[in-house]
């Protein structure tokens, strides 16, 4: 089954983080987005109410933030 709403934001990569956290809240308002810096270790499990935005270590977006 697929996941409600938007589920990817190409358009935040270079994005700053919580600008994209923001912006992903305010479309989808099934997901929480979360923030995770780069080179962070993270659970592989699939879930639609969550988002990553993986950000380096100026807090800028470095992959699309995906529904995951």
């Amino acid at each position: 089954m697929p996941c409600a709403g938007k589920n990817s934001w190409p358009e935040l990569v270079g994005a700053k983080g919580r600008e994209a956290e923001r912006k992903v809240e305010s479309e989808n308002d099934l997901v929480e987005a979360v923030i995770v810096k780069e080179g962070s270790f993270v659970t592989q499990d699939y879930r639609c109410d969550r988002v990553r935005i993986w950000v380096d270590r100026h807090g800028t977006v470095t992959r699309v933030p995906t529904i995951g």
